[in-house]
């Protein structure tokens, strides 16, 4: 098992550049293989979920192919079966998306029930409800979700809750039914959105992607399209907090800030300076973060993936925080590791409050989680000592090339697999 090592202490100075967002891509991989024609997908961020979509994607007879350095070629006309391989994605939660894409190209899907990281409970409930709006008959078989239906036909879908992945789920169907479709109360986030200009790009017909209502109608064919991806805004976030935490200087390329709002807003109520360019933002943070309040929400409040990095911010902050969770109960599994480096933290039903302490102390901890398993990195790279990280895997699974981005703003981080390696880092640092 590979683990990273970090000594705290350096602030991080420089520029890093953001790759295309995980969320976005997801969707967009499940929606290429809605055409038999070829689609080119530029921008495509290079982490084990896209690896594991892709290998799936091949296993049911797409044409996969790397045509650049982020971008590839798909092709599903060869795809020979609706049935998808447990093991390329037992691990990850968007497998999903396979179900509603396959749903409306062929009538038929058969997906394992997913995986991915255990932050909560994410019922899928809304996305089989869409899917009977729309005339198909859905049904749970030996840990697979199948879905068929003789025609697909357009109908009014109210979400009882905002869920991202209903929403993409269903726009995907009802992108090939019969008819018009209405979602209401749709996820508004950016990735949403991208999904939506992507399958366009393809000959749908959606309109109101970022809004609560977004109208659908039906297509018989997509067609061939070349597309690329937008900016990750939690890649870009976590770099953002990992420069206000280490008292650095960061500026993070390849963004759009419209997208980083939420997290800007509160960069700034902690005390950090942000400024804004067309595509990049920079943040300095030169003296002790200061308390705050901050509760996740959906799109376009405060997401819950930035939740466990704030909440590292908060720890080394003056006074005392509240962080309150409405997304996601399982979301503060990190805090038990956090308090293992010095943090005074107390988690109260779907809150945190947060007793800020002058510094954080090297440990070795673990990742539960993608999101949380970088906030960990974060909290070492401002700690007094070493940190070790154990369980890595989870955030290979969405930031890519950790480690190289880190080191290039000066943090000391190595991603090791054997205690020598480990002793080796620490006589080098010491």
């Amino acid at each position: 098992m590979e683990q990273y090592i970090i000594k705290g202490g350096n602030p991080l100075v420089g520029e890093v550049e953001i790759g295309g967002a995980k969320n976005a891509a997801l969707g967009i991989l499940a929606a290429a293989i809605m055409t038999d024609d070829t689609v080119v997908i530029d921008n495509l961020p290079d982490v084990q979920d896209i690896h594991a979509l892709l290998g799936a994607i091949r296993g049911i007879g797409a044409k996969v192919e790397k045509v650049g350095k982020m971008a590839w070629q798909i092709n599903g006309s060869g795809i020979g079966s609706v049935s998808v391989d447990y093991e390329y994605i037992k691990k990850i939660r968007a497998s999903y998306y396979l179900l509603g894409a396959l749903l409306g190209k062929y009538k038929r899907a058969e997906v394992p029930l997913p995986g991915g990281c255990n932050i909560g409970s994410r019922p899928i409930d809304l996305h089989l409800k869409g899917f009977k709006a729309l005339g198909a008959k859905t049904r749970i078989s030996h840990g697979s979700i199948i879905a068929e239906a003789e025609h697909l036909r357009g109908n009014h879908i109210y979400l009882d809750t905002v869920s991202v992945g209903a929403t993409i789920n269903i726009m995907m169907a009802a992108s090939m039914a019969e008819g018009r479709t209405v979602i209401e109360n749709a996820a508004k986030e950016p990735h949403v959105v991208d999904v939506a200009n992507f399958l366009n790009s393809m000959g749908a017909n959606i309109k109101g992607a970022g809004t609560d209502i977004i109208r659908i109608r039906g297509v018989e064919r997509l067609h061939a399209t070349e597309y690329s991806i937008i900016p990750d805004q939690i890649e870009a976030g976590t770099f953002m907090f990992a420069a206000a935490v280490t008292k650095g200087d960061v500026i993070v390329k390849n963004v759009i800030p419209k997208h980083l709002e939420a997290t800007t807003a509160k960069l700034v109520e902690i005390g950090c300076q942000v400024e804004e360019f067309d595509d990049a933002v920079r943040v300095v943070a030169t003296k002790r973060l200061t308390n705050t309040n901050v509760k996740t929400l959906p799109y376009p409040g405060y997401p819950t993936d930035m939740q466990p990095q704030i909440g590292v911010a908060l720890a080394l902050a003056r006074g005392t925080s509240l962080v309150t969770e409405s997304i996601f109960e399982n979301r503060f599994k990190y805090v038990d590791e956090l308090m293992r480096m010095g943090a005074d933290i107390r988690v109260e039903g779907n809150t945190a409050v947060i007793y800020g302490t002058e510094k954080l102390t090297g440990a070795r901890v673990s990742a539960p989680d993608l999101r949380a398993g970088a906030a960990l990195v974060i909290a070492g790279l401002a700690a007094e000592g070493i940190t070790i990280v154990d369980d890595i895997v989870y955030i290979q699974r969405g930031y890519e090339h950790f480690e190289e981005k880190l080191r290039s703003l000066g943090a000391e981080i190595e991603r090791v697999s054997t205690e020598k390696e480990i002793q080796k880092f620490r006589l080098r640092v010491s």
